[in-house]
């Protein structure tokens, strides 16, 4: 298949900037944004062995896809096939390193250069390529494709932005498109706007983020918070970013002028802003206490910085209510599915384009309500504090409406049937 310019231009640019990738890793591990032992990964030089046999390599991005990814990982492990899962952040392997069944490995995915993607590929050995959502990298893409595995892409989604965006450079994305062999998507608008781009076979299969079990927690340490809180009224401001903090702060002494034994959980999307947050909040005269220095939310902490990883399912249980980051003063807002499952009373500012779909069927059934501002925010956590019943019932409502769309998984799985060799020729 011919390649438009364009894209002959970006995999020329890309074997051009290949040799400056060392100075591009350096820059990230000073950032914490590579990990220092296994950075060899970003030039497709594999850590661990492959194993014998069958193999199926999904790819998202960071921490929200890989994690709309372990259904299928599930489903896949079960069958008896080896899963490859590969990301591009710390945070997302750090997760996985969690939550991964076993007969399934993690690995940074390459850099989009073509030396790098063929050494991936040629170490691997994939029967299948699933990519998650919108990970469109053009050399993972057309390398893929020229190794001879189908590709799919799955929980597909574009959004109406992307789509006026890529119209733009209509041969580039179809070029791209053209190499995929099926498009799972999670909406018919999303299908749609992809079969107008080029993508063959575009078809509906829903969210794969509906299927995600909710997130573990450890039994003991919830036993233990849950005594050392009780009677506490408690509430999560979750995946916050930059300034949302002193948003729940302000809210929080608002809150606690009438309810002065008021809890304020904290988890910054990015742990290592605890430190940082934690000297902020205390220049404002409150009282906070770290996780990561495994300090305790006793009675004298009123905000409690939870900057630790893997542990939002635990806190997501402690408290009542959830406000979702991102969403206040940064763009795109936090998936709500996890605390939705776990029957939270869920909170958000208006800004959740990326998420827009949950929040609006969230917001419908009364499951989750819009802040815009401390002073809103503290009004919404007065009314559900001081009536049960409401909260109970907004809870109840937000776990009903995102139980009842799961079965994306077994859709995907029958779909992806015809691309997985049977067990008697693998």
């Amino acid at each position: 298949m011919t390649l438009p310019l364009s894209l002959h231009a970006y995999r020329l640019a890309t074997r051009l900037l290949t040799p400056l990738s060392g100075a591009l890793i350096g820059w990230r591990l000073k950032r914490g944004k590579e990990d220092r032992r296994r950075w060899p990964e970003r030039r497709g030089l594999a850590s661990i062995a492959r194993p014998k046999g069958a193999l199926v390599w999904l790819h998202g991005a960071s921490v929200g896809e890989a994690t709309s990814l372990l259904p299928l990982v599930d489903r896949l492990t079960q069958g008896g096939r080896n899963v490859l899962v590969t990301t591009g952040t710390v945070s997302s392997a750090n997760l996985l390193a969690q939550r991964l069944p076993a007969g399934a490995v993690h690995q940074f995915a390459p850099f989009d250069a073509p030396l790098y993607v063929r050494r991936f590929l040629e170490h691997w050995r994939p029967e299948l390529a699933l990519f998650a959502e919108s990970e469109l990298w053009p050399n993972l893409l057309l390398e893929t494709s020229r190794a001879g595995a189908p590709i799919v892409l799955v929980n597909a989604r574009m959004s109406a932005r992307s789509f006026a965006r890529w119209r733009n450079a209509p041969q580039f994305i179809g070029a791209l498109l053209a190499r995929l062999d099926l498009c799972l998507a999670q909406s018919q608008g999303d299908a749609d706007r992809l079969a107008q781009l080029g993508a063959p076979q575009a078809q509906v299969s829903g969210n794969l983020k509906y299927d995600v079990p909710a997130p573990p927690a450890d039994r003991a340490q919830l036993a233990a918070l849950s005594g050392l809180t009780s009677g506490r009224p408690i509430w999560i401001a979750a995946s916050t970013h930059e300034g949302e903090e002193m948003i729940a702060a302000r809210a929080h002494g608002i809150v606690a002028a009438t309810r002065v034994d008021l809890l304020t959980l904290v988890a910054p999307r990015h742990c290592e802003r605890g430190p940082a947050i934690a000297a902020q909040l205390r220049a404002a005269g409150f009282a906070c206490a770290l996780r990561s220095e495994r300090a305790l939310p006793g009675p004298e902490v009123s905000i409690y910085i939870c900057d630790t990883m893997g542990e939002l399912g635990l806190f997501y249980r402690l408290a009542g209510v959830v406000l979702l980051g991102k969403s206040l003063t940064g763009e795109g807002g936090q998936n709500p599915i996890e605390p939705a499952k776990l029957a939270s009373a869920i909170l958000h500012g208006p800004n959740v384009a990326n998420f827009d779909d949950i929040y609006a069927l969230l917001d419908a059934v009364g499951g989750a309500t819009t802040v815009v501002d401390a002073p809103s925010l503290a009004a919404a956590l007065n009314v559900l504090f001081g009536d049960g019943a409401k909260m109970r019932a907004m809870a109840r409502a937000a776990a009903q409406a995102v139980e009842g769309r799961a079965g994306a998984v077994e859709r995907a799985m029958r779909a992806l049937e015809r691309y997985l060799a049977p067990e008697e020729r693998r």
